[in-house]
């Protein structure tokens, strides 16, 4: 408990010790005890409510009347006024140990979020010219400088391994609670944590643009973004709270022109109490609280989300589109299948290497991958130095290179035809590759993008939570597009489309009655992103531009997150719903009780700050994530 709390707590005891002296002093029957007992009253009242009188009187200057402030300082003292002492400070006394109680509970749930995310570093270790290590801000280490990072340690900033090997603890930025490890060369991410080694990293990004910073950024301003049902209920307590005011100006000053017998009085204290029951807290800070754990809740299984208005999209999603590569497959090219004609297979592989050893493109790597390994096995070196001539690119078509004098081709059906070569056509899905040496068909091989192994159990996951459609949008052919979704079990496939007409295509699909959400790679896919209800960024980590097109992003590939985000959305919504169904309905019981005379102070203070509690407790069971 902070200093601030401990105040408090000492406040409300102290004033508890004179309001129960005065309560005693009050049923004593001696010379001035109706006198000492109101002074003892006045002074718990003044010590336990001053804070909240003060605040009413500086709100009121700002012109913000309308508060719980408020409504408690007019209701106790009225109270006050009417003779009503005890009911005045026992109503301040029991709202003061319910703020604190609610306080706790806040901060408690927002202590939660804060463990889940602890990823921001308060040091760096900077490597100097000398060898030495000097502990530094992490906003003051530059890019290229080289840092230390030892066991235990969260890493600050991003950089690639130049020296050392470990276990990376990265649950913070990914979800995923299986270390991972790094060795010389390989990219690391501030906000993980080594978990055993020395690791020295050479420093690829400043500390305000590390991943841990873009990442805490976002957790932190998603409150800005509103949901729907957050922006109501800032509405409605706006509107409600000026109507109960003047809804009980009303109820103290016309009953007793009605029924005469009953004295203002009577009225006057049931129009307090009507005032100390509509305090609007439950609606001001449990519901806001409900959406804030669910991002944190989120964040911690490694989904990232800009904004609660995007967390209330998700749980209402009906309609899915996703990107093939990189989102339902693997984004990895690789060799799948050889078919040799006249040669074996080490021989169609080599020819088709050497055409593609000065090419970068993904197919040529996957073949040049495929032919390496097979010469591994054989431990065999691979040197095609000085056997190769006379490169061309034909446009459309592949490639012609001499070998050892003696042509190569290695390209599509087209340069084949265009080299008037008689082959075997390749039926099967994917990019095709045929090979052909001084006008001879050697064979074909087929390349194609590996499918995530789960893909098809989360599509249909989708549908069990509610997803009515899944459709996939590609820019590969129709053939490779059926192949894929075929195996992955999509509703729709969509082939052969260009950038713009992915955006074309959302625009078809769209409507208002069903939220639709887009699942790509966030950097080829940008404009899809943009223009879809909901933009969902695919293996974000370490990408600066999946975080600014998306509004949510999945830090690592596992699709399942996508369901487990859903999950968690829909739970967000339903405790938000549970929280205003019941703040509401027991305050308008509670009002009817107040108006009608069988409601008291006492139990008007349950209504308020007993209801704000037990809403706040209801949200902060949004911080598990077990079970999602």
């Amino acid at each position: 408990m902070n200093e601030k709390k401990k105040k408090i707590l000492s406040k409300i005891m102290i004033a508890a010790i004179f309001y129960i002296i005065a309560i005693i002093i009050s049923k004593l029957n001696f010379p001035k005890s109706n006198i000492i007992s109101f002074v003892l009253f006045i002074t718990a009242y003044i010590i336990v409510g001053r804070d909240v009188l003060l605040k009413a009187f500086s709100n009121i200057k700002r012109g913000k009347v309308f508060d719980e402030n408020f409504l408690m300082s007019i209701a106790t003292i009225g109270a006050i006024i009417i003779g009503e002492y005890p009911e005045a400070v026992g109503v301040m006394l029991f709202y003061m140990v319910g703020e604190l109680l609610q306080s706790l509970a806040v901060n408690k749930s927002r202590k939660s979020i804060s463990d889940m995310m602890n990823i921001r570093p308060d040091y760096a270790n900077l490597v100097k010219e000398d060898g030495s290590v000097e502990m530094v801000d992490p906003y003051d280490v530059e890019i290229g400088n080289t840092i230390l990072i030892k066991t235990g340690e969260i890493i600050p900033l991003d950089g690639v391994v130049v020296s050392g090997k470990a276990m990376l603890d990265t649950s913070a930025l990914t979800g995923e609670s299986v270390p991972r490890g790094v060795h010389i060369g390989d990219k690391v991410y501030s906000g993980s944590v080594n978990k055993d080694g020395l690791l020295k990293l050479e420093v690829t990004k400043e500390f305000s643009e590390s991943t841990a910073s873009k990442i805490l950024d976002l957790v932190e301003n998603a409150a800005a973004k509103k949901s729907k049902t957050e922006n109501f209920i800032s509405k409605f307590a706006g509107v409600y709270t000026p109507i109960v005011v003047f809804a009980a100006i009303a109820l103290a000053l016309i009953p007793p022109f009605l029924f005469p017998d009953t004295g203002f009085s009577t009225w006057i204290y049931r129009a307090l109490t009507f005032l100390v029951v509509s305090c609007p807290c439950a609606f001001v800070i449990a519901i806001p609280l409900s959406f804030f754990s669910g991002i944190g809740a989120s964040s911690k299984i490694g989904v990232l989300i800009k904004g609660s208005n995007y967390l209330e999209l998700l749980s209402r999603v009906k309609t899915f589109l996703f990107d093939k590569t990189g989102t339902l497959t693997k984004g990895v090219f690789e060799v799948v299948s050889i078919h040799p004609a006249g040669v074996n297979e080490e021989k169609l592989l080599e020819n088709a290497a050497m055409a593609e050893e000065y090419s970068s493109h993904p197919i040529a790597i996957s073949i040049k991958k495929a032919y390496g390994e097979l010469k591994k096995e054989g431990n065999e070196n691979i040197n095609f130095s000085g056997r190769l001539s006379e490169l061309k690119e034909v446009a459309g078509q592949g490639i012609s290179i001499r070998v050892d004098n003696e042509e190569v081709l290695v390209g599509n059906d087209k340069l084949m035809l265009s080299n008037n070569i008689e082959f075997e056509k390749c039926m099967e899905a994917g990019t095709i590759v045929y090979v052909a040496r001084g006008k001879t068909f050697l064979g074909s091989i087929v390349i194609n993008d590996r499918i995530k192994e789960d893909v098809r159990d989360v599509l249909q996951a989708l549908k069990n939570i509610g997803v009515e459609k899944n459709i996939m949008l590609t820019g590969d052919t129709k053939a490779v597009a059926d192949a894929v979704s075929a195996k992955v079990g999509v509703d729709y496939a969509y082939s052969e489309l260009l950038p713009q007409q992915k955006v074309e295509k959302v625009e078809e699909i769209l409507d208002d009655k069903n939220i639709l959400a887009f699942v790509g790679d966030g950097i080829n896919d940008a404009p899809v992103l943009a223009r879809a209800d909901i933009g969902i960024a695919m293996g974000g980590i370490g990408s600066d531009a999946a975080i600014e097109a998306a509004d949510i992003v999945i830090m690592d590939d596992n699709l399942n997150n996508i369901v487990r985000g859903i999950r968690l959305a829909k739970r967000t919504m339903n405790i938000a719903k549970q929280n205003i169904a019941f703040a509401i309905g027991v305050k308008l019981i509670f009002l009817l009780l107040a108006a009608i005379g069988f409601g008291t102070m006492w139990e008007a203070v349950f209504a308020d700050v007993g209801v704000t509690v037990l809403c706040v407790i209801n949200a902060m069971r949004n911080l598990q994530t077990k079970n999602i």
